[in-house]
């Protein structure tokens, strides 16, 4: 999977913007704020259909602007397709593919599939469960586009379900009761397919994360990951999720309506990461977390590529410098049978690396120019 060509419209810091990338390791070089990211950012969010960095669309359009402007060439084993994301202040953004208008944000995933590492992820092994949630849920969104509407029908159950929730003295608790089994009974359902998909998604992931971990950590560290549900399958449901998960909801309606939420469900699950028999996000060292999540981000594109039979575009955001050297050989490693999108503010560490033949941008102020190597 290539992109063929970039363009931004006042997008963030960029006035306008025409980037035909190389097919290997693209390079943007600069000093900080001055819109490395951005470029980064333009290309996830043609991918995925909103921002690594913020939830609101309209901080991605140019200052002092009704609206900006991304697009995109990309060319895949199957053909070339067009990806177009207009943003309109105080509207919703219109994403259009093959020049059609995509009625749901999920039409775009898998469209163009790209992987993400930046600083940031660091917090997906030492940060809470909702990171690594967050990674679960982007990933087989891209790998199952059913996924992604499941989640979406699930998410908005659970909306409902938690306004029902809301302290209220004069609400009948028999009745709000009566009312929550109406999306229990959802919940159930898509909370099931969201617990089985997931799983299978982790027993592949982990194959992969534990044997690249081996290989970077030199034979010395043993990966094990695994999807913990928040719902005990076996012990409840007898092996059934469905059964398990409607089960807990309805023992635990009563605990929900004193404290105002839903206390059980796979928006509550967590992707454990032990190492040597250990939890690495308690008890490892900066640098093991760091490998830990070095591991997981390489076994992303390995698994994308087994399963769509071709490369992702990796987006490395100004993350070579926060690695060492074993972890940044790795890297380096992974960048050679696909796109990349590299920011970073030196060029001293790419040729430190041994790398040759880049491509290089400038960015200054919200411009690339080309440079020559």
């Amino acid at each position: 999977m290539l992109i063929e060509r970039l363009k931004l419209n006042d997008f963030r810091n960029y006035e306008s913007l025409l980037l035909r990338p190389d097919s290997g390791l693209n390079v943007i070089v600069g000093e900080n704020a001055q819109g490395k990211t951005n470029a980064v950012e333009a290309i996830f969010l043609c991918a995925f259909g909103r921002s690594h960095r913020t939830a609101k669309d309209a901080e991605l359009i140019r200052a002092g602007f009704a609206g900006g402007y991304v697009g995109m060439d990309i060319r895949t084993k199957s053909g070339s397709r067009t990806i177009e994301i207009k943003l309109k202040s105080g509207e919703r953004k219109q994403i259009f593919i093959d020049k059609l208008m995509a009625k749901r944000t999920g039409e775009l995933m898998g469209a163009l599939n790209a992987v993400m590492f930046s600083p940031e992820d660091l917090e997906l092994v030492k940060g809470a469960p909702a990171e690594r949630r967050r990674f679960m849920d982007m990933e087989l969104s891209q790998l199952r586009p059913a996924y992604y509407y499941t989640l979406q029908r699930y998410n908005a159950a659970l909306r409902q379900r938690n306004a029902l929730l809301k302290p209220d003295a004069k609400a009948d608790m028999n009745a709000v009761r009566q009312q929550l089994y109406i999306w229990d009974e959802q919940l159930s359902k898509t909370g099931a397919e969201i617990m089985r998909m997931r799983a299978e998604f982790v027993q592949r992931l982990g194959l992969i994360a534990g044997r690249l971990h081996r290989q970077i950590s030199g034979e010395r560290e043993a990966l094990l990951v695994r999807y913990a549900p928040d719902v005990d399958i076996e012990r409840m449901g007898g092996g059934d999720a469905e059964a398990a998960l409607s089960e807990a909801l309805y023992n635990g309606a009563l605990d929900d309506i004193r404290r105002g939420y839903t206390g059980a469900g796979p928006h509550r699950d967590e992707l454990e990461l032990n190492l040597n028999g250990t939890n690495v996000r308690v008890f490892g060292s900066q640098g093991q977390q760091r490998t830990a999540a070095l591991s997981l981000k390489l076994s992303e594109l390995e698994l994308i590529k087994g399963e769509t039979g071709e490369s992702p575009v990796l987006l490395l955001d100004d993350v070579l410098s926060e690695l060492d050297e074993p972890r940044q050989r790795a890297l380096i490693e992974a960048m050679s049978d696909c796109q990349t999108f590299l920011t970073c503010t030196t060029l001293e560490g790419l040729k430190r690396a041994g790398l040759k033949g880049l491509n290089v941008w400038r960015c200054t102020a919200g411009t690339l120019t080309r440079e020559k190597m």
